[in-house]
């Protein structure tokens, strides 16, 4: 081996400690189940963010923090659906991470992190392997979108960050999303999520009334829509008094957009119908007739 190549390995592998050693001072060990525990991030000074499934308990939850101490946490707030929670710390007094500007690109070294016990921070090295998404979980909530890479994922890292070379956050590692198979929520997604568990708890999710079918879009109708749409959600049902109903949605229109989105499925709708859309006039595209039509609908929210 040169001495050119060697020096190369060298900076490289001073890079990869780093950049543990940044990440590290803001992953915690989250310990609310019975089983070994878990890892988190810091998401402000006071707040951690873990996967959903490590917290079996609403109370009794304990955090270690960096420098070993450990304080008891609260739940703040909880969403299954993306396999998230966020606790409160009083006192903790924590390094928040730092997130990473640019999303994760395919090939992209990574290191996978975790504080499952007493032994400090562990690392996993791999590349970003797969982007996707949206995808149904294994508990049959939707997934917007999702990293997976080669890095292992030891036991107890669920929770824990994925970074980038530099030790910048690109995501929470999870276990939880799909049986045998470790993903990565991006920290784009995951940052959205931690916002509403801090402001309410819960995630809203947007809510019509319609039921709904794929349906092909024929090239007349694609002509009039100016663009290239094979598909749309034909209603076929429109419930009485539903936002769908007051925002003059009727049964046989095709809905093809929302909020300048194109709609072509429904896991599409889905993801678009959460956020900050909830309790927000939205304006909806359809087809009526083969001509398209634009309507205003009040998004309510799924109970």
């Amino acid at each position: 081996m040169t001495s050119n190549n060697n020096n190369t390995l060298v900076a490289l592998s001073a890079a990869m400690a780093d950049a543990v050693e940044k990440a590290g001072a803001s992953t915690v060990t989250v310990d609310a189940r019975q089983r070994m525990p878990a890892s988190g991030i810091a998401y402000s000074a006071e707040m951690v963010l873990t996967a959903d499934h490590v917290v079996e308990r609403d109370e009794d939850i304990s955090v270690q923090l960096p420098d070993g101490s450990r304080v008891s946490a609260a739940l703040a707030g909880r969403d299954p659906g993306n396999d998230l929670a966020l606790l409160k710390l009083t006192g903790a007094g924590l390094v928040p991470a730092e997130t990473s500007a640019a999303p994760a690109r395919i090939g992209q070294l990574a290191l996978a992190l975790g504080r499952p016990s007493q032994e400090g921070i562990q690392a996993s090295l791999g590349v970003v392997s797969a982007l996707g998404g949206p995808v149904r979980t294994g508990s049959g909530g939707l997934l917007e979108k999702y990293l997976r890479t080669d890095a292992i994922p030891y036991p107890g890292f669920s929770g824990g960050p994925l970074v980038d070379a530099s030790g910048y956050l690109l995501g929470v590692n999870t276990s939880g999303l799909a049986r045998g198979v470790s993903l990565t929520i991006p920290v784009s997604l995951a940052w959205q999520v931690a916002e509403a568990l801090a402001q309410h708890g819960s995630v809203r999710r947007g809510f019509l009334g319609i039921r709904s079918q794929p349906v092909s879009i024929n090239g007349a109708a694609q002509r009039l829509l100016g663009r290239s749409q094979s598909t749309g959600l034909l209603l076929v049902g429109v419930e009485e008094s539903s936002p769908a109903d007051e925002g003059g949605l009727i049964v046989g229109d095709i809905l093809v957009g929302l909020q300048e989105a194109v709609i072509d499925d429904p896991d599409e709708l889905l993801v678009r119908l959460s956020g900050s859309i909830v309790g927000q006039q939205a304006a909806v595209e359809v087809l009526r007739g083969g001509q398209p039509l634009k309507l205003s609908v009040k998004i309510g929210e799924r109970k």
